[in-house]
């Protein structure tokens, strides 16, 4: 394998978290036994009633858009002070600051109208987070991760995409996070199937094929933490930096993997059967965490993907008669944004039905008493005044 110059990659000799027993013809199909196989189809629990914590409301709808059609698919929001940093569908890396927008970087080659046959040239700034030092940490879902320097614009290719890292290439990079002394960032690959311009078909197949990996910003080592995740997707570590919550999206739930300590290399399930599909998850300022979804799964009612999630031929079927464009016009403009104690208990949920205000959110971020709602598909911010709800 050629590896860059710089650059190295390994693979974590984890311990054996699944036991031999689960090996038995009579687990195959379980979601344990899918740890260790790719099981064709996930098996999803019948959804949580939308009672409780997630009792119905309104409450996204005091959000306020902020730069409307200015800015398209904000998907992850980073703060330092009050300046705001996103990244767009286009790929600019931004900052907001006041009123004003002021593109630092571009990741990728232009032209870039945000469309969907420039985007793997163009790059998609999806995760972005600041470091210690000040300086942005990007994951780009086809050029891989940078950093950015928010003051010069300088940019720093840490990690390329495409590469082959554990003996799978890296296709589809999606969100990360950062130690507190700037030494590891960990990272999700969502799929080395599927691209991130093709990611309704990863969340139709449900390709057990995501991965969470560690890179050493001193040794330039890339390590392979955890695979054969399901939609591998927003990563957030826990306060000890000894493991990060992973939210696995097309089987409703967020995975603890541990990345550090006597438990590194292992896996267990945080919190397991959530009312939508998760994307993004952030720490909140009570101690827990905010988890945003974009599709819900209605119960009582009707969940689409949980209906297809038994049915690989009508989803084959759908493919073929459907464009992607065509299928996200039948995907319910349902947002939900939701705080989970640091235990993965649900304090509060916040709804938009129809997503009338606040459209395909990707991610809540906490900032000086409000909740800044990211999206990637939207062209616009939102703003939440959380002493309003």
């Amino acid at each position: 394998m050629n590896e860059p110059e710089g650059l190295r990659f390994r693979r974590l000799n984890r311990p054996q978290i699944i036991t031999d027993e689960l090996q038995e013809p009579q687990y195959k199909g379980t979601s344990m036994y899918c740890l260790t196989h790719r099981c064709s189809q996930p098996l999803l629990n019948e959804p949580p009633l939308m009672s409780g914590c997630y009792e119905p409301n309104f409450k996204l709808r005091e959000a306020q858009r902020l730069f409307e059609d200015q800015l398209v698919g904000p998907e992850s929001i980073a703060n330092f002070g009050d300046v705001i940093y996103t990244g767009t569908a286009d790929g600019k890396i931004v900052k907001i600051e006041g009123k004003s927008i002021t593109v630092i970087a571009r990741l990728g080659k232009p032209p870039c109208d945000g469309s969907r046959e420039q985007e793997p040239s163009c790059g998609r700034p999806l995760g972005i987070r600041v470091g210690p030092n000040g300086t942005l940490f990007v994951a780009d879902a086809y050029l891989g991760l940078f950093e950015v320097n928010p003051v010069t614009g300088e940019v720093t290719n840490l990690v390329s995409a495409g590469q082959m890292v554990g003996g799978r290439r890296l296709s589809f990079v999606n969100d990360l996070d950062v130690t507190q002394d700037g030494r590891k960032v960990y990272f999700t690959d969502s799929s080395s199937r599927w691209q991130r311009r093709d990611y309704l078909h990863l969340i139709m197949e449900a390709t057990a094929d995501g991965r969470v990996l560690e890179y050493d910003t001193e040794t330039k080592e890339v390590t392979v933490l955890m695979e054969n995740l399901r939609f591998a997707n927003g990563i957030q570590l826990f306060p000890d930096e000894e493991s990060v919550l992973v939210t696995e999206t097309t089987m409703a739930r967020i995975r603890r993997v541990h990345v550090s300590g006597l438990n590194k290399g292992g896996m267990d399930t945080f919190v397991d059967n959530l009312p939508g599909f998760p994307d993004n998850i952030r720490r909140s300022s009570s101690g827990g965490y905010w988890v945003a979804m974009s599709a819900v799964r209605p119960n009582p009612g009707f969940s689409m993907l949980d209906f297809l999630s038994q049915k690989p031929w009508i989803k084959k079927l759908i493919f073929k008669l459907f464009s992607q464009d065509m299928l996200m016009k039948f995907v319910p403009r349902y947002s939900l944004v939701i705080e989970l104690q640091e235990s993965g208990t649900c304090v509060r949920s916040f709804h938009d039905p129809h997503g009338m205000v606040a459209a395909y959110v990707s991610e809540a971020h906490e900032h000086d008493g409000h909740l800044y709602l990211g999206s990637f598909r939207s062209p616009y911010l939102c703003k939440l005044d959380l002493s309003k709800v």
